[in-house]
């Protein structure tokens, strides 16, 4: 919900330089955006340690974002002393707010319980509803708390807000959970992915981009219809983050030829296809830069790619090894891996990287083809795959 009165504020000077973002204000496809888990934890971090050393019982908190230029303010639900006979904990809860994003934990309560320590250091425990992974592959290691590096950051950057003018070497705890968590968790990936015990904190800009529903479907087609405006040569379309910057600073595309397309690539193919008709014109590349977690999943005829909607893509991989010649017991590897960041780290022990690079212009090549029959009026499409952290996995374009 929007907040109609602020009714408190830190005590702590924010950067200068940061603005407001103000989640009242509508997304350009007219919906609502909301706050990440990652950022929801944080704001309970912030009011705790706020109790803890300043003694405050706060209402409203603010959230640094990841972007370095904004930041969130947030409603606290409740702030209050826990009754420990050891240790001296403060408790904080805040509702997740999805906005209009379709999102499992949308309406829930993230809390944080934090207490000092001794060791001069911030640890991160899981709390009741939040999981720990248990596999490899995951963003965090085996033992650790379901926490991504991009909520601990924003954690630890609270942190050390909140200690300004204070002269002390203390650690905290922080422990994160989420009431309902574990049976939140069952409507996720999470329990496939070896997170065992309740939700992820997740985020990489702390805020919820209304984008995997089906009224963003409409605006996808507008965006795709600007892109391609002005007789383009070329566009991108991206389903996340990972390819914008192969689409900037490697294609050189404006903003405009560069389409979020979210997990609607077919509805995009489509959309293009259409507006090329009706122009009756051709364009010369269309090009497709995200992870293989979404693209590779049109290799089994998936062109919707939300986790609701289709398998994880690591039986894609495992598919096209098996096809190159790849041994048997490793393309079962591939197969049972629980992410398809797993199986890349598999391929990377497994072969040389002339190997594992090779499988994957296989699958770019093949996630081509496949897009290609739906797009006729394009002349070329080229798929180009990254990692969690941007690397180019097949083609190389730099």
């Amino acid at each position: 919900m929007c907040p109609t009165d602020v009714t408190s504020r830190s005590t702590v000077e924010l950067d200068a330089d940061r603005a407001e973002l103000d989640l009242c204000v509508l997304a350009p496809n007219g919906l609502r955006r909301g706050r990440t888990t990652g950022s929801c934890a944080t704001a309970a971090v912030t009011a705790a340690l706020r109790l803890l050393l300043r003694g405050e019982e706060v209402q409203e908190v603010e959230v640094l974002l990841p972007d370095g230029k904004h930041f969130l303010m947030v409603p606290i639900i409740r702030v209050f002393w826990l009754k420990s006979a050891q240790q001296i904990t403060v408790r904080a809860e805040v509702l997740k707010d999805g906005g209009d994003d379709p999102d499992s934990t949308h309406g829930a309560t993230i809390f944080a319980e934090v207490r000092k320590n001794a060791i001069g250091e911030v640890r991160f425990f899981a709390g009741e509803g939040v999981g720990t992974a248990t596999q490899p592959g995951l963003r965090v290691a085996v033992g650790e708390p379901a926490i991504n590096p991009v909520p601990r950051t924003m954690m630890r950057q609270a942190v050390a807000l909140q200690l300004r003018g204070f002269a002390t070497t203390a650690g905290f705890d922080l422990t994160i959970g989420c009431e309902n968590g574990l049976e939140i968790a069952r409507k996720t990936f999470n329990p496939r992915l070896g997170i065992i015990g309740g939700i992820s904190i997740l985020g990489t800009s702390g805020i919820v981009e209304p984008m995997s529903m089906a009224s963003w479907i409409a605006s996808i087609e507008v965006y795709v219809r600007v892109a391609l405006a002005g007789d383009a040569d070329s566009v991108a379309f991206l389903p996340g983050k990972i390819g914008r910057e192969f689409a900037k600073d490697v294609l050189g595309l404006p903003e405009k030829r560069a389409v979020q397309i979210a997990n609607f690539l077919g509805d995009s193919l489509d959309f293009t296809q259409t507006a090329l008709e009706e122009e009756g014109r051709r364009l010369a590349v269309l090009w497709l830069a995200g992870h293989p977690g979404k693209l590779a999943k049109v290799l089994d005829g998936v062109w919707d790619t939300h986790s609701s909607k289709s398998n994880m893509a690591m039986g894609v991989v495992a598919r096209v090894a098996a096809e190159r010649g790849y041994p048997a017991a490793l393309v079962a590897e591939l197969a049972h891996a629980n992410t398809v960041e797993a199986a890349m780290e598999r391929l990377k022990a497994a072969s040389n990287s002339g190997d594992a690079q090779a499988l994957w212009i296989d699958i770019e090549q093949r996630i081509a083809a496949c897009a290609q029959a739906r797009v006729p009026a394009v002349d070329r499409v080229e798929v180009r795959l990254f990692d969690l952290h941007g690397n180019a996995l097949g083609q190389r374009d730099d």
